[in-house]
């Protein structure tokens, strides 16, 4: 049953553990995450606006360039907010490995969140303050979708598929790389990694595929973050709008600031 004022999750969790091959030759010195926007790099801008939005603990999953990675996080924030996470399998393996490897930080209600999804702060609050449900994406909507979208089919708010290669007559949005496991959701999660990840097939696998596969339980929800601002940070076209996005909150949130002062 879903509740009207759902509870907050304080924990979230960071998927940055690739490289960012696609990103080439941006990535070739430092991982995607690592690529600065504006004043921040792009992991600062999603961990700033996970503090705003009141999380308490962030576990980070790092593998190419943890070295750098964890420089940063430590010159910026406090040992005991941020939990850095090594994920050995990242030049062989896809994402769900990574969250495997975070399992653990899975034991209370939690938020994903990919590396490479850049977001406006009032985003992530339409997630948070969706109804209630054991698993919650967020997704968009626009006019044409491509072939690396994370596509989803939906059954009113209910999630039927989700996949890059979903026949484009069932496709109602996309996916944005984010979303809440709460109260059941998150043990329902971490228990099939654990049974997932016995399978060697698993370390090919997106964690979305286990998202697409529990569908069918009936469990999984989406929310519309539909006319809000984000990026998906894949090739060195999609920088370029990053860029603009940054200048833009950076600008409007000054002359906030310019208002109160």
């Amino acid at each position: 049953m879903q509740q009207s004022n759902p509870s907050r999750p304080r924990q979230a969790i960071l998927l940055s553990a690739g490289q960012g091959k696609r990103l080439l030759p941006y990535t070739e010195h430092c991982p995607k995450c690592l690529i600065r926007l504006g004043d921040k790099t792009v992991i600062e801008h999603q961990i700033d606006h996970l503090l705003a939005a009141g999380f308490e603990r962030i576990t980070v999953v790092l593998g190419y360039g943890i070295e750098q990675v964890t420089q940063c996080l430590h010159d910026r924030y406090a040992d005991d907010l941020v939990d850095i996470v090594f994920n050995p399998f990242y030049e062989v393996a896809d994402n769900l490995a990574s969250c495997w490897m975070a399992r653990e930080a899975m034991r209370e209600d939690f938020l994903l969140l990919n590396g490479d999804t850049l977001f406006d702060q009032p985003v992530v609050e339409r997630l948070l303050e969706a109804p209630q449900h054991p698993v919650t994406l967020a997704i968009d909507r626009k006019a044409r979708y491509d072939a690396d979208d994370m596509k989803v089919s939906l059954h009113g708010d209910r999630l039927v598929r989700v996949g890059k290669t979903l026949d484009l007559d069932t496709v109602n949005g996309e996916s944005i790389g984010m979303m809440t496991f709460r109260g059941a959701g998150a043990a329902l999660f971490r228990d099939t990694l654990e049974r997932i990840m016995h399978d060697p097939e698993a370390l090919k696998r997106w964690y979305l595929s286990v998202i697409d596969e529990l569908a069918a339980s009936g469990n999984i929800f989406v929310q519309s973050i539909e006319g809000l601002r984000w990026a998906e940070l894949d090739f060195p076209k999609d920088l370029e709008q990053a860029r603009d996005l940054v200048t833009r909150w950076q600008t409007r949130d000054a002359a906030v600031e310019a208002a109160r002062g």
